[in-house]
């Protein structure tokens, strides 16, 4: 019978999934700065990491990839050589962005219930918990800043795609915040903290529809671009969208639930003109 090997120590990560993203697009390269406005909900990107002893186990890194049915080895150092034969990219680069310790194995965890490609920020969430909870494997700790922006550079730098910044800053603080960023992709996150009786009607008002249709935001972002070439960073559609973000955050401040339905809208209504793709003409049947 083959021996049980049991973990000397075993790590849980969550992070939350993004909605409500009023002034999204401000937050990306091409638009420089801006402001937006958004709120972590459940459910959360998990992630459990089970460490071993190096000689306990076949391989030093495993990854279970729940929502798959997926468990395979991996070797982080290898990642650049191999990166075009990698199974998931997203958790491969961010377990290779982490220099873990060499004299330990691990058995890397990872669920969510939230669909891929919801528009909810699901991978960021997704590399947010992975990289939050390696990090407790390494010396020193990063704060939570820190973290957003390391999973920020694996989705920009080393899997090549195009994403702003409040996905993963979302996932890293959680609950409301209010984004001002100066200057891609250095930004100041001013959590929100409203009364509980205004947390109850807010959470009792807002409901979130998923259509059935996953996209790839990296694909729209290039859309967006293309369509920015000639205007820049000042094109009106961006002005325009970030005004909505501090209509949103003096609305919640206030209690103001009509309003904060306003700024939505007035979001919507400028995300349109900033591309019609933007837009799924399934929602506004």
């Amino acid at each position: 019978m083959n021996e049980i090997r049991k973990p000397k120590r075993i790590i849980n990560s969550v992070a939350p999934i993004r909605i409500c993203d009023i002034g999204g697009w401000t937050d990306t390269w091409f638009a420089g700065h801006g402001r937006i406005f958004n709120i972590g909900v459940y459910p959360y990107a998990e992630v459990q990491i089970a460490v071993y002893d190096k000689d306990a186990v076949n391989d030093r890194i495993v990854i279970n990839a729940e929502n798959y049915g997926q468990r395979y080895g991996i070797d982080p150092e290898k990642y650049s050589s191999e990166r075009g034969r990698v199974r998931h990219p997203l958790l491969e680069a961010s377990i290779a962005i982490m220099e873990l310790p060499q004299d330990q194995a691990y058995e890397v965890n990872i669920f969510s219930e939230a669909p891929v490609g919801a528009s909810t920020g699901t991978s960021s969430a997704v590399s947010v918990a992975l990289i939050g909870g390696l990090d407790a494997l390494t010396p020193g700790r990063m704060s939570a800043h820190q973290v957003a922006l390391t999973a920020q550079r694996v989705e920009t730098e080393l899997l090549g795609g195009q994403c702003g910044i409040q996905d993963q800053l979302c996932a890293a603080y959680g609950g409301i915040n209010y984004i001002e960023m100066h200057h891609y992709p250095h930004a100041s996150v001013y959590p929100i903290y409203i009364p509980n009786e205004t947390w109850w009607e807010l959470e009792r008002r807002l409901v979130l529809i998923y259509l059935g249709k996953s996209h790839s935001s990296s694909d729209v972002h290039k859309m967006v671009i293309q369509s920015l070439e000639d205007s820049g960073a000042d094109s009106p559609q961006l002005e325009d969208l970030r005004k909505t973000a501090p209509h949103a955050r003096d609305a919640l401040y206030e209690g103001d639930f009509a309003a904060l339905g306003r700024s939505m809208v007035e979001n919507t209504e400028a995300q349109g003109r900033l591309h019609p793709a933007l837009i799924s003409e399934d929602a506004v049947k």
